[in-house]
């Protein structure tokens, strides 16, 4: 599955420091998300798509 994280952010105007105040989690952890580091856990992925 393609990860369109970072566009959706950058078509919002939100620093990675924005999106994660907004889901609750560390900019290190969105960072992590955007390259491909990390996936998501089911949580955090229903709280990505409620933000977008």
């Amino acid at each position: 599955m393609d990860n369109h994280l970072r566009t959706l952010r950058a078509q919002a105007q939100w620093t990675q420091a924005d999106l994660a105040q907004r889901l609750g989690v560390s900019r290190q952890a969105v960072n992590a998300l955007e390259t491909g580091k990390h996936d998501p856990s089911l949580d955090l992925a229903y709280r990505i798509s409620v933000v977008f």
